[in-house]
């Protein structure tokens, strides 16, 4: 009977003595995962802990080493101290910047203005000068004996007879690319400005206007979308290929045209000008002025762009006729144009273009945006520095 008891119950005590072994070796297996997971939590702070103080130290070395080269760049000092002259410093650095990092190099005299009749008298002296839109010819040269080096504060240089100094062996340098985000941004305020008209509105509401209308919205002239329209960009340097950059986020179509044929690849097409002039709605200029484009924007091919395109222009005033543009506006040839730059700047009086239907103008400042103006100012600095070290860079003479 005990037997029978026991065969009876066999099973019962097998499955409660496995499912206490399961209980234990989970238990077990628990709290050595319990190690195991404070063990790894331990090796990740420690971890951790190791590379925060790493990267510290990286950080304290780094900050080491960029304030040595700063004291080394305000501290250096050349075999001769240089007498340098800044002839317009006002538009570059209005006050909000610095001439300091000049200092490391001689005796520096900056100048807001310099008129033509005083360049010679200012600089007669002077081993290193600086100038933005001041002319400097020959004629200057050849009065200023002690002249080594003209560094121009801007990415043209068409200020400086750069044949004669080549002659005389002065250096000539300009500061390329340090506002190619800003004159892409800015083209694109000019670009939404035409199409979404912007101040034209808010200057109609600031009047009263909107509180004399009985609807909820009003708009004075057509608003248009960017997307889907197509984009002709004349130059296809640094600032061209950020425009198309930018262009294609907004969902635009891109046709660039550039004097040499360039692979573009992707959404943007390279094309003849005859071609993008007739296929874009919206024409851009970032290409230098030079003897072969003047006037490239004219009656001829303002005829083969679109009725109704637009017209943009940061790029240099003498690209394009001013008369034709007018006519074109006036006769709604085109629907709109936006010039940071014009053939004449200060503008003249006897300008044609205020008055023009659907023109906007500014005063050439594409590139004066504080962070360019910061960039340009280093650059400036560091290319006196590379030159006074026998190692000239941005040389164009």
């Amino acid at each position: 009977m005990i037997l029978s008891l026991v065969s009876s119950l066999a099973p019962v005590i097998f499955i409660t003595f496995f499912v206490v072994l399961l209980v234990v070796a989970f238990l077990m297996a628990g709290k050595k995962m319990k190690k195991l997971n404070e063990e790894s939590k331990k090796r990740e702070r420690d971890f951790f802990a190791a590379n925060t103080e790493l990267l510290l130290a990286q950080m304290r070395n780094n900050k080491a080493e960029n304030d040595k080269t700063q004291e080394d760049i305000a501290t250096v000092k050349f075999e001769a101290d240089e007498k340098i002259v800044v002839l317009d410093g006002y538009v570059l650095n209005p006050g909000d910047l610095s001439w300091d990092a000049f200092n490391a190099f001689g005796e520096v005299t900056v100048y807001d203005r310099t008129p033509e009749e005083l360049v010679v008298e200012r600089i007669r002296d002077a081993t290193v000068v600086i100038t933005n839109k001041t002319i400097f010819t020959k004629e200057m040269m050849d009065k200023c004996p002690t002249l080594k080096y003209i560094g121009v504060i801007a990415t043209g240089y068409n200020v400086v007879d750069v044949a004669a100094a080549g002659e005389k062996g002065i250096v000539v340098t300009n500061v390329p690319g340090y506002g190619t985000d800003a004159v892409a941004q800015f083209t694109f305020a000019l670009m939404l400005e035409l199409c979404n008209q912007v101040g034209l509105h808010s200057d109609s509401v600031m009047s009263g206007e909107w509180s004399k209308r009985p609807d909820f919205s009003y708009w004075l002239n057509p608003l248009t979308d960017i997307s889907g329209k197509t984009l002709g960009i004349i130059g296809y340097g640094s600032i061209g290929s950020k425009v198309a950059e930018i262009a294609l986020a907004f969902g635009m179509k891109v046709l660039v045209n550039s004097r040499t044929k360039k692979y573009t690849g992707g959404r943007i097409k390279w094309v003849e000008l005859e071609e993008l002039l007739a296929e874009a709605d919206i024409v851009t200029l970032h290409c230098p002025l030079t003897g072969d484009n003047e006037k490239l924007i004219n009656e001829e091919t303002i005829a083969k762009m679109k009725d109704g395109a637009r017209l943009i222009n940061t790029a240099r005033g003498g690209l394009v006729d001013e008369q034709a543009l007018v006519a074109a506006l006036n006769s709604g040839k085109l629907s709109g144009a936006a010039l940071d730059v014009i053939s004449e700047e200060p503008m003249s009086k006897d300008s044609p273009l205020p008055g023009t239907r659907n023109l906007i103008v500014t005063p050439h400042i594409a590139w004066a945006s504080h962070e360019a103006r910061e960039r340009l100012m280093n650059i400036a600095a560091d290319n006196v520095r590379k030159f006074l070290s026998g190692e000239p860079q941005n040389v164009v003479s």
